[in-house]
C-alpha cells in the first residue's frame, strides 16, 4: 500500500503540489510551485484560473502516483457553470471592488441580527453572498467554489465541501447545511448550490483525459478545502486551551470550539464561525495578515526582505502604528501611500524609510493578532495558554516576537507548511494510516520544527498603542 499522498495547495500570491510520504513519519517535498496573482481585464479582476489548472496538472505530472489526491484553496471565490458543465467566464477576484455597498443592503434586506443568527458568519465585502448578487446567473446552472471547480474539472464530480461553504455566509452554521430561507428570501436560485461534501470524503477518480495527461491515476478526496480549515487540522496542540493565527497574505486569528458563538456581543465584534474538520468551529476573525507587507516590498523595486526585517528589529518601538484592517488596505496598490496617509489621518508622522514601514506594517499587525485573540477568549469563554502560529507567517522571526508580545502569551511557530499537512493528514486519516485530531496533531508535533517566543517588554506599551490605533 502507497502512503504518498499529493496536496493541492491554493494561496492568493502562489500554488503549488505538495508530496506527502507516510512511509517512515511524516515527510514533505515540493512537486511544484507557481505564480497566482490577479488579472485585470477592463473594469474587473479576475483570477487566472484556466492558468492555475495548468500548473496544477503540471504539479500533479511532477509528483507522480499517490494513494490520493487533496484540493484546498482560499475561500468565498466561486465559479459559474452552465447546464453543460461550461466555465462561464473567469472567476471574479476577491479584493474587486464590485460588491461596494451590497452588504449594507443585504442587512437592510434580512436584518445584520438575523443573517448573523442563520449564518455566524463575519461581515467582509467580499463574502460569497455579496459577490453572487452582483453577478448576471441567468445562464448559471451551478456555483462552485474554487477547491470544488479544480475537483470538478479533475473527476468530473460536483459538489461543495463544507469548510468552504461555510464561509459564502449561505450555510446554517448550526445544521452545517445550506441555508435555504436565507438564500430564497435573498432571491438566489436553489440550483446553484451543490449537494455538500465532509472532509475525507471521496470526491472521485481523475477523469481519463486527467490521467493520460498526468500519467497515472488515483481518487480524488475532500480535504479541509478551505486553506484555514486544514491548517488549524495540523495545529501541533496538545490539548484545548490554545489560540491559533494562520498566518500568510491573511491573518486568521481564534480559537478552536465544539459549536458557534452568536451573541450580539460576537456579531459587534465581527467574529465568524467557520466549519473545521472533525465538526469543530473556527471561531475567528480575518486579520488584514502580511499582505501589506507584500504590497509594500512590490512598491520599492530591489528590496530584500530579510535586509528590511534585520533593519526594521532596529527600528524605534511604536513610532507609527495603524488598524491594519482599514478597509484602505484591501486593494492593490500603493501600500507606502496609504499608510503614510492613515498615519497622518490619525496624527501621526508617517514612516521615514522602508525599515520604518517595515516595523510600522509589523507592529500594526502584532496589535491586530493582540485583539482578536483577547477577543476571541473573552467572547468564547475560553481559556488560552499558548499562541500557535502558523503558515509562511512562521518564519518572521520578528512578527512572531512582536506577537508573543503584544499577547502576553508564548507563540509557538511553525509549521510553515500547516495547510499542507492538514491537507494530506484528512487524506491519510481516511486510508487508515491516522486517526483524529489528536493524532493528527500529535504525528505534526514530533515531525516538524518549531520555534517559541516568550513574551518580553514592558506590556504597557502594547496597551498604549493598542489605545491609538482600534
Amino acid at each position: 500500500m502507497s502512503h504518498r499522498f499529493a496536496a493541492v495547495d491554493l494561496g492568493a500570491s502562489s500554488g503549488r503540489v505538495m508530496l506527502a510520504d507516510l512511509s517512515d513519519g511524516l515527510s514533505l517535498a515540493e512537486a511544484h510551485r507557481f505564480a497566482n496573482g490577479p488579472v485585470r481585464v477592463a473594469d474587473r479582476l479576475h483570477w487566472d484560473i484556466l492558468g492555475i489548472y495548468r500548473e496544477i496538472l503540471a504539479g500533479l505530472r511532477a509528483a507522480g502516483p499517490v494513494s490520493s489526491v487533496g484540493v484546498d484553496s482560499w475561500a468565498v471565490d466561486y465559479g459559474l457553470l452552465d447546464e453543460s458543465g461550461g466555465l462561464i467566464g473567469n472567476p471574479v477576484h476577491y479584493r474587486d471592488d464590485r460588491t461596494r455597498g451590497v452588504p449594507e443592503r443585504v442587512a437592510a434586506l434580512v436584518g445584520a441580527e438575523a443573517l448573523y443568527d442563520v449564518s455566524g458568519l463575519q461581515v467582509l465585502p467580499f463574502n460569497t453572498l455579496y459577490q453572487l448578487l452582483t453577478d448576471r446567473l441567468d445562464g448559471a446552472a451551478t456555483m462552485v467554489l474554487i477547491p470544488d471547480l479544480i475537483g470538478y474539472w479533475l473527476t468530473g464530480e460536483l459538489g461543495a465541501e463544507v469548510t468552504n461553504a461555510s464561509t459564502t455566509g449561505l450555510l446554517d452554521v448550526r445544521t452545517r447545511s445550506w441555508a435555504w430561507p436565507l438564500i430564497e428570501r435573498l432571491g438566489l436560485p436553489a440550483r446553484l448550490f451543490p449537494p455538500l461534501r465532509q472532509p475525507g470524503e471521496p470526491i472521485g477518480g481523475l477523469r481519463r483525459d486527467v490521467a493520460g495527461e498526468i500519467g497515472w491515476s488515483a481518487p480524488v478526496r475532500a480535504v479541509g478545502s478551505h486553506d484555514t480549515a486544514s491548517a488549524v487540522a495540523a495545529v501541533p496542540a496538545s490539548g484545548p486551551a490554545f489560540a491559533y493565527i494562520s498566518c500568510g497574505t491573511w491573518s486568521l486569528a481564534g480559537v478552536e470550539l465544539t459549536g458557534p458563538v452568536l451573541t450580539p456581543q460576537s456579531r459587534a465584534a465581527n467574529f465568524t464561525n467557520e466549519a473545521g474538520i472533525d465538526g469543530t468551529v473556527r471561531y475567528l476573525r480575518n486579520v488584514m495578515g502580511l499582505w501589506l507587507l507584500q504590497e509594500c516590498v512590490r512598491a520599492w523595486p530591489g528590496s530584500d526582505l530579510g535586509e528590511l526585517l534585520k533593519a526594521a528589529a532596529a527600528e524605534r518601538p511604536f513610532a507609527a502604528v495603524v488598524n491594519p484592517d482599514e478597509p484602505v488596505f484591501l486593494p492593490p496598490g500603493d501600500m507606502p501611500a496609504r499608510i503614510a496617509a492613515e498615519c497622518r489621518r490619525r496624527g501621526q508622522r508617517p514612516p521615514a524609510s522602508p525599515a520604518a514601514y517595515t516595523r510600522c506594517v509589523l507592529e500594526s499587525l502584532a496589535l491586530g493578532h493582540r485583539r482578536a485573540v483577547r477577543q476571541a477568549m473573552e467572547l468564547s469563554g475560553r481559556d488560552v495558554e499558548v499562541v500557535h502560529l502558523v503558515g509562511g507567517g512562521s518564519y518572521n522571526e520578528l512578527l512572531c516576537r512582536l506577537t508573543a508580545d503584544a499577547c502576553g502569551l508564548p507563540v509557538v511557530a511553525g509549521p510553515a507548511e500547516a495547510t499542507t499537512l492538514g491537507n494530506v493528514l484528512v487524506q491519510a486519516r481516511a486510508a487508515g494510516l491516522v486517526s483524529g485530531l489528536e493524532e493528527m496533531r500529535s504525528l505534526v508535533a514530533s515531525s516538524q520544527p518549531l520555534r517559541r517566543y516568550e513574551p518580553s517588554g514592558d506590556a504597557r506599551l502594547w496597551d498604549e498603542a493598542a489605545a491609538r490605533v482600534f
